[in-house]
């Protein structure tokens, strides 16, 4: 996708070297200093660089097993109504090309996020890495840049609906400091409705929020948090993976706390599961 403005690339941040995972960091944020103290998040030391996420569906239809009556009846027997196989659940599909690269550069998609409650209605980007191996979140020099009010999905991880964890970020400010997409996401609160459009065919898919959650710098080197964030593909090195509850999860991310020497301290991430 051409972004008008500049794109400028993320400072590095430390690797826990013991076991090949890095921080979280502080993801999707503006700044009122400079554009160049943005920090993104890298998922792991290893990611390769073609995989793809392959959209599949969260049900399969049940089996109604047929039942033969011993006894031969004497009058034609009532018909009883067939159970209906479980319904299909929908899943967006082909968002990118499975061939292009992760350190290729951002790409339109045909999805779009919603947050009735905080009255968000965003059009979605598809990310990969920078050179910095970081998780890309675009950013500009020019304060009427729509990038500000776009959120970022990670070609990396999930795709939104399927069974594993789809990770999307947003800035909180622009770089005049003024407010973006997320600079209201803190107000969300569990049982709230996150809504994932695939505008090509008028599809929805609907996520309820479960938590929302505050990490600390030190937090965000947790293994743990890490795998909640991004699912236990993208942290170990590989492509996104089904989840362990086999479940959709949704993953919303953004800056939070004050910024001190260069990067924000904290970071706000919401969590939320498929619910239609």
């Amino acid at each position: 996708m051409l972004i008008a403005g500049v794109r400028v690339s993320r400072s590095s941040i430390s690797f826990i070297s013991v076991i090949l995972i890095a921080a979280a960091a502080l993801v999707g944020c503006g700044t009122t200093k400079t554009v160049e103290d943005q920090i993104g998040i890298q998922p792991s030391v290893i990611i390769p660089t073609t995989v793809e996420p392959t959209a599949s569906s969260t049900v399969t239809p049940s089996v109604v097993p047929s039942v033969t009556s011993s006894v031969t009846p004497t009058a034609t027997p009532t018909a009883l109504p067939s159970a209906k196989p479980t319904a299909t659940l929908f899943v967006p599909r082909a968002l990118v090309d499975p061939s292009l690269s992760l350190h290729a550069g951002p790409v339109d998609l045909s999805l779009e996020l919603q947050i009735p409650s905080l009255k968000i209605d965003a059009t979605m980007i598809g990310v990969g890495l920078n050179s910095n191996n970081l998780m890309d979140t675009p950013v500009s020099s020019w304060a009427k840049d729509p990038i500000w009010q776009e959120v970022f999905w990670y070609r990396g991880g999930g795709i939104p609906g399927a069974v594993g964890t789809a990770t999307i970020a947003g800035h909180v400010d622009d770089h005049l400091g003024r407010q973006a997409v997320f600079a209201h996401l803190k107000n969300l609160h569990k049982g709230d409705l996150i809504i994932i459009r695939d505008t090509r065919k008028d599809l929805e898919v609907h996520f309820t929020v479960t938590d929302v959650v505050t990490y600390t710098a030190k937090q965000s080197v947790d293994p743990a948090i890490l795998e909640k964030i991004y699912g236990s593909g993208p942290v170990n090195g590989e492509g996104p993976q089904r989840s362990k509850d086999g479940l959709s999860h949704l993953t919303l991310i953004t800056c939070s706390g004050w910024f001190i020497n260069g990067s924000f301290d904290h970071h706000l991430v919401v969590y939320a599961i498929r619910s239609k």
